[in-house]
């Protein structure tokens, strides 16, 4: 499906649903500003957007077949981006989705390619479909709003992050078990997924001091300054998660290996005891007639060595702090 989105900056009027026929005209215009939003696409609306505008057949192939690889490319009159835009869900497997949105940005257009919804940019299409405030900021600034948007939503996802681990950590002191160590693996395969998806968008937007990879207009550098910024504490915040989580499962594994030690300590200690006895009762059940074997004073007298030897070992693991 595509959606056209038109601002004329001479009369400040705008118009959507615009002919697909029409576009080479309008974008031949300097005052024009022209989004072209294509979702839930077939390759053939792709196609025919890339005849109108000349977009190269590489970007045009990227656009049809999905990448995690998150890039900027330049093109003699556009720039062409892969972004991504991510989905947090507990209860599905994986529990991040990643969404791909293609961006055309040239001097007056932009177009914006994404198979599913983006909610970003259904809530700026909703907005320009009777204000003017995104569009009359230039192509360049729509692309600013509409990551901002995607960005905003990687903050509660932070959190959620955030709050699971402290419950995690509670739990392995005070429950530990199997199910928290595929807790934290999950965990673990959510992180790495969020930080292939920011880190990249990060260093795209990151050239605040120096010239950037794409085409941005002075005035609205103070925006990508910001969106920098957001993206920079967000990749903080995952790597931070990140080393949190594997120190946790360290931690968990030590804790395992500790209290296998420690049964395994306590079944050598019964194994010790039993043994001694064991020898004794062996020496006095074989079928060999031995001295006093068959006198009361026979069965005192064993008893009391096995206790007495019994009693003595614990002492001294006792001493040793061995128990």
């Amino acid at each position: 499906m595509i959606k056209t989105y038109l601002y004329n900056a001479k009369d400040g009027t705008l118009e959507h649903d615009v002919e697909t026929e029409g576009l080479i005209e309008v974008v031949q215009n300097p005052e024009s500003m022209l989004w072209i939003d294509v979702y839930n696409w077939e390759p053939n609306e792709i196609k025919a957007i890339a005849e109108v505008f000349g977009f190269h057949p590489l970007a045009v192939e990227d656009c049809i077949h999905e990448s995690t690889r998150t890039k900027v490319d330049r093109y003699e009159e556009y720039d062409f981006f892969e972004l991504h835009s991510l989905k947090y869900s507990e209860d599905s497997e994986p529990e991040i989705t990643v969404e791909e949105l293609n961006v055309f940005l040239a001097s007056n257009y932009i177009v914006t390619v994404h198979k599913h919804a983006i909610p970003s940019i259904g809530h700026i299409a909703a907005r320009s479909r009777h204000d003017a405030f995104n569009m009359s900021k230039g192509p360049d600034y729509l692309l600013y709003a509409i990551m901002d948007g995607i960005t905003d939503t990687y903050f509660p996802i932070i959190d959620r992050i955030s709050a699971r681990i402290d419950d995690l950590e509670d739990e392995m002191y005070e429950n530990p078990a199997f199910a928290i160590t595929e807790e934290f693996l999950s965990l673990k395969r959510t992180i790495v997924m969020i930080r292939r998806a920011v880190e990249p968008q990060r260093r795209i937007f990151a050239n605040v001091n120096a010239s950037y990879t794409f085409t941005v207009s002075p005035r609205n550098r103070p925006y990508f300054m910001d969106l920098s910024d957001h993206l920079e504490r967000i990749t903080d915040a995952v790597e931070v998660f990140r080393d949190l989580v594997q120190g946790a499962l360290e931690t968990y594994s030590s804790l395992g290996t500790a209290k296998t030690n420690e049964t395994m300590r306590i079944l050598t200690i019964i194994t010790t005891l039993t043994a001694t006895m064991t020898l004794i009762t062996g020496v006095f059940g074989m079928n060999v007639p031995l001295p006093w074997q068959r006198t009361w004073q026979a069965t005192v007298v064993i008893m009391f060595c096995m206790v007495a030897l019994s009693v003595g070992m614990l002492v001294i693991f006792r001493k040793r702090k061995w128990i």
